[in-house]
């Protein structure tokens, strides 16, 4: 008998808490994680995803790069592509002056017709 009495005074704050009344680990379980839920969609919508199209954006542009067009290295020379084999791509800076770079050093793609044409787009 003292041992069904030991048992049921231990087991009975467990029932308790089971039970999801106010203040309980369930209750209290139930109300942060929609709010962590809340909060990682709006770090991913803020942060993350941004960040995707840039990545995206950057590859297609690097993919595209083609002979003639005017470019931006990272480290801050402009001039044009001569050609473009591989990973590297031959960067033509003055005349008879040539730069061959890695695909991944070209920062952005300067065209004239498209650079205004962004332009007037954000305006």
């Amino acid at each position: 008998m003292r041992f069904l009495f030991a048992t049921a005074i231990v087991a009975f704050p467990g029932l308790l808490f089971a039970q999801g009344g106010e203040g309980s680990p369930t209750s209290m379980f139930g109300s942060v994680l929609p709010m962590m839920l809340v909060m990682f969609a709006i770090i991913y919508f803020l942060m993350i995803r941004p960040e995707q199209k840039k990545q995206k954006q950057r590859q297609k542009m690097i993919s595209e790069m083609k002979k003639g067009d005017k470019v931006l290295t990272v480290g801050g020379i402009c001039g044009s592509i001569v050609s473009v084999k591989g990973e590297n791509a031959t960067v033509k800076i003055a005349e008879n002056v040539t730069v061959e770079v890695t695909k991944s050093a070209i920062s952005s793609v300067i065209n004239k017709e498209g650079t205004a044409k962004e332009t007037r787009e954000k305006t």
